[in-house]
């Protein structure tokens, strides 16, 4: 799976809170546009302009997202420049986007388009923190596991953190299930102190009644 190594997105755009799901619309039209063209892995094309050609050449991305440089300007720089190199539908998807000053948008454009391709494939990304590197095999496993839980085919982005005493945390979108050894301790902790308050408590009560 591509990510974008560095970020050309000028802050007002990233300040924008629409900028996200106006991405996330350009996002899904190209993919059923690709579809509808029969065009085959339309997600190289756009991952390989983003961190083969912008990302490498910052200043050639700046001519792109300025909004110095005129809508005119922008599109005869696509037809010079990426028309020759990249396919009819990609060069066409550009220009929509020049001419419609949008093409700052890019990277979030292919983040979103990776987003939805994988909910179309039935997939979704899983983190997997682990205080070690965890082996194939046991990657496998956990990825097994997940599949029969999820009905998905998951997508492990594993990492590691040094900090946690063992277990695994895994998330899943915006919930996280927190198997961590420490996490673990700190529940038994919580649950220890909770009865041997309820205890207390009930000493108390029936010194109370007796007296």
């Amino acid at each position: 799976m591509a990510a974008s190594k560095s970020q050309i997105t000028p802050s007002h755009v990233l300040a924008d809170p629409s900028a996200q799901d106006l991405a996330r619309v350009y996002a899904k039209a190209y993919l059923d546009g690709a579809a509808g063209a029969n065009v085959t892995n339309p997600l190289e094309e756009l991952t390989s302009f983003n961190d083969d050609v912008l990302e490498p050449n910052p200043e050639f991305a700046q001519l792109l997202t300025s909004e110095m440089t005129g809508r005119a300007e922008k599109l005869g720089i696509i037809d010079r420049v990426v028309a020759p190199q990249a396919s009819e539908f990609f060069t066409g998807f550009l220009k929509v986007l020049a001419s419609r000053d949008r093409l700052v948008l890019l990277p979030m454009i292919l983040s979103e388009a990776w987003l939805e391709s994988e909910t179309r494939d039935n997939k979704i990304r899983v983190l997997v923190k682990s205080s070690s590197e965890l082996s194939e095999s046991q990657l496998g496993r956990i990825k097994e596991r997940l599949q029969t839980a999820l009905g998905k085919e998951p997508i492990l982005l594993p990492s590691v953190d040094p900090d946690m005493l063992g277990g695994l945390l895994l998330q899943v979108k915006d919930t996280i299930y927190d198997g961590s050894l420490r996490t673990r301790l700190k529940n038994m902790q919580t649950k220890l102190r909770e009865r041997y308050l309820n205890e207390i408590q009930s000493g108390r009560n029936r010194f109370s009644n007796h007296g």
